[in-house]
C-alpha cells in the first residue's frame, strides 16, 4: 500500500473518469472497483463506491462522494510533455472527450479535474530565468493550448 494516495471525489463517475484515464495516458490503469457494502447517503447497497487507478504511474481513488464538493482549480494534475505532437495528443483527448479548454495550458476534462498540459521547453524557460523566462511567460499568457515552436521562438529571444 502507498503511503501517499489522492482522492478525487466524484458525484457518481468514478469509474467513467478512471477507465478514460487508463486508456488516455501511459502507465496508468484501473486497479479495482469496491462496491458500497450498505445503503450510504447518496448511494445503494452495490453502487460503486470506490475507484483505485493510477495515472502516470500515480496512485489515486475516485470516491463517489456525491455533488457535495465538486473539482476546482486548486486542484489539477500537470502532465511535462517533450513535443507538440504530445501536448497536442493530451490536450485534445482530454478537450475533446467532453472537457474544456482554458489558458496557459490549463484545460478541464469533463468531471471538472483539471489538467495542465506543460511541454518541458516552457518548464526550462521559466527556470532559467530573467529575460528567458519573462519572454517565454509573456507568451504563454496569449496561449490556451501551448505552442512549443512559439515558446521556443520567445525564449529564445526571436
Amino acid at each position: 500500500m502507498n503511503k501517499v494516495t489522492l482522492c478525487l471525489w466524484y458525484d457518481r463517475t468514478a469509474e467513467e473518469a478512471a477507465l478514460f484515464y487508463a486508456r488516455t495516458f501511459p502507465d496508468s490503469r484501473v486497479a479495482a472497483i469496491r462496491r458500497a457494502p450498505d445503503d450510504f447517503p447518496g448511494g445503494k447497497k452495490g453502487d460503486v463506491l470506490t475507484v483505485e487507478f493510477t495515472v502516470f504511474g500515480t496512485p489515486c481513488i475516485g470516491l463517489n462522494g456525491g455533488p457535495i464538493f465538486p473539482h476546482s482549480e486548486a486542484f489539477s494534475f500537470q502532465i511535462a510533455t517533450e513535443t507538440q505532437e504530445e501536448t497536442d495528443r493530451y490536450w485534445n483527448a482530454i478537450v475533446g472527450n467532453g472537457g474544456q479548454e482554458s489558458a496557459c495550458g490549463w484545460c478541464k476534462d469533463k468531471w471538472g479535474v483539471s489538467w495542465q498540459i506543460t511541454p518541458r521547453v516552457l518548464t526550462e524557460a521559466m527556470a532559467a530565468g530573467g529575460d528567458r523566462a519573462r519572454r517565454a511567460f509573456a507568451a504563454m499568457m496569449t496561449m490556451k493550448k501551448i505552442d512549443v515552436a512559439a515558446i521556443e521562438r520567445a525564449a529564445g529571444g526571436g
